[in-house]
């Protein structure tokens, strides 16, 4: 298999894993020093420890699906449908897959900036 195709592959599993919340899946496809970041909050996690942290204490009962994936070597792009309740919205993601076969940098957008929520500052830093 290519990288494109491993990637594509990764990417899928990295959406299944979150909505599924599998976290030992998912902490599986991580990097030990992913980079996560949301430009709209403008907020960054660092490391494979505090992203799972900030999942798995993610509020309300949300869940996501694949609307498109693309993929090109090493890097992905994520159309997904997110749902929190009845309430839904787009949002992309990209992702870059480091050497040893593992998501070191996650990218999320969504369609309008907002300001975060309290009580995850102690995992995330603003810039």
């Amino acid at each position: 298999m290519d990288d494109t195709a491993k990637t594509r592959q990764i990417a899928i599993a990295y959406v299944e894993s979150l909505d599924q919340r599998d976290w030992s899946r998912l902490a599986g496809l991580l990097a030990e020093d992913v980079v996560y970041e949301m430009p709209q909050t403008r907020e960054r996690i660092r490391g494979r420890p505090a992203f799972l942290r900030f999942n798995v204490d993610y509020p309300g009962d949300w869940h996501l699906r694949v609307r498109q994936t693309v993929a090109d070597g090493r890097l992905a792009a994520l159309w997904l449908d997110v749902r929190v309740g009845a309430d839904g919205q787009d949002a992309c993601v990209w992702l870059e897959v480091g050497e040893q076969g593992r998501i070191s940098r996650i990218t999320d957008y969504w369609p309008e900036p907002y300001d975060p929520p309290p009580g995850r500052e102690h995992l995330v830093e603003r810039w």
